[in-house]
C-alpha cells in the first residue's frame, strides 16, 4: 500500500508504455515542451473534462472527469468518461435507484495505435474504479477522434500484469530519480520533447570511450 505523497499520475502510464524515457523526463525531471499534437489533445479532451457532469438517459448514467485513486497501485488520476449502466451484477449509487455497472471511457484524439499503450491507461482506470468502488470490470472503451468509433478493451489478467509490472518499475524509477536512456525509434521525431531528449545522441560515442579505445589500438 502507497501513501497519498506518493502516488503518481495516472496519465503517466500511457508515457511510459510509449517511452520510459518521455515519461521521466516529464514526470522526473519536469521538462515540458507543446507542439501541435499535444495541443491538440489537450484541447480534445477538455470537452471530456467537464468536472462534476452527471447526466441520466434511461438505463445509463454519464459522468465525466472523475477523480479516482488505489492505493494499492499507487496511483491517482481522472477518468474522461465513466457510465454506469443499470445491470443486476452492479452497484448500488447514491440518489440512483437500482443497480449500475462501471464502464470507463477514455478518449483519444488520433486514431487506435500499435501498441497497446492506451488500453494499459484505460485498465489501470477501471482498477482503480474497482477498488474504490468495491466491485469488478471486465472491459470499457477507448474512443478514437479520429475515427469517430468506440474501440472495446477486455481488461484481461494480462493486461491488468502489465499495468502492475510497469507501475512498479515507475515507481522505483521515481524513487531514484533516475531517467532511463533509451534507443531512438520511428516515433521520436512525432514527440514534442524530441529537442530536450536528443535522442540522436545516443548513437554517438562517449568521449571517455572514444579515447580509449584510441589509446588501446596505439
Amino acid at each position: 500500500m502507497y501513501e497519498e505523497d506518493d502516488f503518481l499520475m495516472l496519465s503517466g502510464l500511457q508515457h511510459f508504455a510509449y517511452c520510459r524515457r518521455q515519461w521521466a523526463l516529464i514526470h522526473i525531471e519536469q521538462q515540458w515542451a507543446e507542439n501541435e499534437r499535444t495541443i491538440d489533445g489537450q484541447l480534445f479532451h477538455k470537452k471530456a473534462h467537464d468536472a462534476g457532469f452527471t447526466e441520466k438517459r434511461g438505463d445509463l448514467i454519464i459522468t465525466r472527469g472523475l477523480h479516482i485513486k488505489s492505493a494499492t497501485l499507487g496511483v491517482s488520476g481522472i477518468c474522461d468518461v465513466v457510465e454506469f449502466h443499470r445491470s443486476e451484477q452492479g452497484i448500488t449509487l447514491f440518489s440512483f435507484e437500482g443497480r449500475w455497472q462501471p464502464y470507463p471511457v477514455e478518449y483519444k484524439k488520433g486514431e487506435p495505435k500499435e501498441n497497446n499503450a492506451d488500453a494499459i491507461q484505460l485498465c489501470a482506470q477501471a482498477m482503480c474504479l474497482e477498488e474504490m468502488l468495491l466491485c469488478d470490470i471486465p472491459g470499457g472503451s477507448l474512443f478514437y477522434g479520429q475515427n469517430r468509433r468506440r474501440t472495446y478493451v477486455e481488461f484481461t489478467e494480462g493486461l491488468r500484469g502489465q499495468v502492475k509490472s510497469m507501475l512498479t518499475e515507475m515507481h522505483e524509477l521515481w524513487e531514484k530519480g533516475y531517467t532511463p536512456k533509451v534507443k531512438p525509434k520511428k516515433g521520436c521525431n512525432a514527440c514534442s520533447l524530441k529537442e530536450i531528449c536528443v535522442p540522436r545522441l545516443s548513437k554517438t560515442k562517449v568521449v571517455a570511450s572514444y579515447i580509449e579505445a584510441s589509446l588501446t589500438e596505439k
